[in-house]
């Protein structure tokens, strides 16, 4: 994990001490029974270009977010479930529709109240995508699709619950199983699990494996609240360090996945959106280009990804 990850953590861990002073803050004192809601939004971006000197070309993009929950308490005890879903296009002159957004997040808990805010709790995290993503421009070569990769993360830990705003969930035992369902990328090891062994002639002697086992500690804070009259945000951070992974020198890696979305409504229907995807895992290898004496080498390595989409358009809360 490079520095300007560290420091973005660092900034989603403080946060929600800093908008503490802000949201107004509400004792979980919630009746026995269940609950439920979510909200829904989708977001428009248009940029129309005719005879422009200054360049560019005409781009039009959607993205649909939605989110739901449903909780249940019984005296000391608590279960609660989540279900992120999110998909989005891009489409511009000079290129085809292609996706600009594709996840699905599933968040289990189960607690029982240890001591104050405090409690035993076990979580379930399921992650994967709804359609398969290309190597654009060009369009015929799969670099991932569903279950390629998807992630299942099963830990127990401490859920600390001061309100009804924010969590954070700490685990020093957590098991985490990566699937790569898809053989070609399986038998090229892409997102961590053994590659295929090949023979001098190229062919497949050994295919690929499609699972790849993890054991470590796991945190996972949730903020979701309101800033002020209008403004909402939801932000989940979640970090996962593998004590088993066989090279020493990458056990100190930690992966990252950070995601927030920042709503302001103009209306009962009208919201400006803002939602941002940090991602670092050591795992994934991102085509880099590297100048070796002088001469530019193409290769691959861990990277920091940051996706930023900010648009115009529908939400509502349910």
């Amino acid at each position: 994990m490079n520095k300007h990850v560290l420091v973005s953590v660092l900034c989603t861990v403080i946060a929600p001490f800093v908008l503490n002073a802000q949201i107004k803050v509400e004792e979980d004192t919630s009746v026995n029974g269940w609950k439920s809601g979510g909200f829904f939004t989708l977001t428009f971006n248009q940029v129309s270009l005719t005879n422009w000197a200054a360049g560019g070309e005409s781009a039009l993009s959607s993205t649909a977010l939605a989110s739901g929950f449903v909780k249940y308490r019984h005296n000391d005890t608590y279960f609660e479930t989540v279900l992120d879903a999110g998909y989005g296009f891009i489409t511009t002159e000079s290129q085809p529709v292609r996706k600009n957004e594709d996840k699905i997040e599933l968040n289990s808990k189960f607690g029982k109240k240890a001591k104050g805010k405090f409690y035993y709790a076990g979580m379930l995290n399921f992650r994967t995508q709804f359609a398969p993503g290309y190597d654009f421009p060009n369009d015929s070569v799969v670099i991932s699709r569903f279950m390629a990769p998807g992630y299942l993360s099963l830990a127990l830990g401490m859920d600390y619950k001061p309100n009804d705003w924010f969590s954070a969930f700490l685990s020093p035992a957590t098991g985490r199983a990566t699937f790569v369902m898809d053989q070609t990328l399986a038998d090229a090891g892409q997102f961590g699990v053994t590659g295929a062994v090949y023979d001098t002639l190229g062919n497949v002697v050994t295919p690929g494996e499609n699972l790849r086992m993890e054991f470590g500690a796991y945190l996972r804070a949730r903020l979701q609240g309101d800033i002020a009259k209008g403004i909402s945000i939801v932000s989940n951070l979640q970090l996962f360090n593998n004590y088993t992974d066989p090279i020493k020198e990458q056990r100190a890696n930690i992966d990252v996945n950070w995601e927030t979305i920042i709503m302001i409504k103009a209306n009962k229907w009208l919201t400006t959106s803002l939602f941002t995807n940090l991602i670092y895992d050591h795992d994934i290898k991102i085509p880099v280009t590297r100048t070796v004496n002088g001469v530019e080498v193409e290769g691959t390595g861990p990277r920091t990804q940051f996706k930023e989409v900010l648009g115009l358009g529908l939400s509502f809360k349910f």
